[in-house]
């Protein structure tokens, strides 16, 4: 079966163009224009959707929230979020909603294309096999350094004074928190925590780290708990005082 996609689009002729050159493709498409739609043929059982192209500005409901929203109950299927916006900011808080890519209007469509047929063919979670991998048990709480979470409650406070976190910020720190002292890939990550393939491009691990830095760390310059290991992922220090790991840490991203 051919697969469908969800176009989430405001401007007509935009959306239009953008159907009409997928289905060139041989796509299935679907166009709605706004969030509530779009999050109830998400929601219908008879529609199944392989893709969603997704548009930031939305009327009513922005695409910040219709991401967030299917995220947040469960729905792993991958999107393509399309912005006119172009600061550091807004693609970092397209990834950290749940966006798998991120393209700023206007694009090439020949790139548009490519990343759709790439998101489809890597959007099936394929089996990891890690020779060395030894998660731990779930646990409900953690605490280290200035740091106190609570997972199950979605409680997190900084020096006894509580911070918001988002769901995959809080999903994100549990993990590392279950797996101390391991050196974990990125494509692990996108693996276990985004629920998606390992081998697909994107910046989401990069950016949630940076951001999960910013709350856990004394000086998310130079991290004490949550390593950089150059080539190789992330490593998660409960105890620096104990570690003698060197690693590098990232520029700003």
């Amino acid at each position: 079966m051919r697969p469908h996609i969800l176009v989430v689009e405001d401007e007509k002729h935009l959306g239009v163009g953008i159907k009409y050159n997928l289905e060139a493709d041989n796509y299935r498409v679907t166009l709605v224009e706004d969030g509530p739609t779009a999050l109830r043929l998400v929601d219908a059982s008879n529609e199944p959707i392989d893709l969603i192209v997704l548009d930031l500005m939305l009327p009513g409901m922005s695409g910040y929230t219709v991401c967030e929203t299917i995220r947040d109950a469960g729905v792993t299927t991958p999107v393509l979020m399309l912005s006119a916006r172009t600061l550091a900011e807004d693609r970092a808080r397209g990834f950290d909603v749940g966006a798998n890519q991120y393209m700023n209007k206007p694009f090439e469509l020949d790139e548009l294309l490519s990343r759709v047929k790439n998101l489809l063919q890597h959007s099936v979670v394929q089996p990891t096999h890690h020779s060395t991998r030894r998660v731990r048990e779930s646990i409900e709480q953690i605490e280290f350094g200035r740091i106190k979470a609570h997972f199950l409650n979605h409680e997190v406070s900084v020096a006894g004074k509580p911070v918001p976190m988002t769901p995959k910020q809080l999903k994100l720190l549990r993990y590392f928190s279950e797996n101390p002292d391991r050196v974990i890939s990125r494509s692990e990550l996108l693996s276990e925590v985004w629920e998606i393939s390992g081998n697909l491009q994107t910046r989401a691990v990069d950016q949630t780290v940076a951001q999960l830095r910013k709350i856990i760390e004394p000086d998310s310059t130079s991290p004490i708990h949550l390593l950089t290991i150059r080539d190789a992922g992330y490593r998660f220090i409960l105890d620096p005082a104990e570690s003698d790991v060197q690693s590098e840490t990232e520029s700003a991203s």
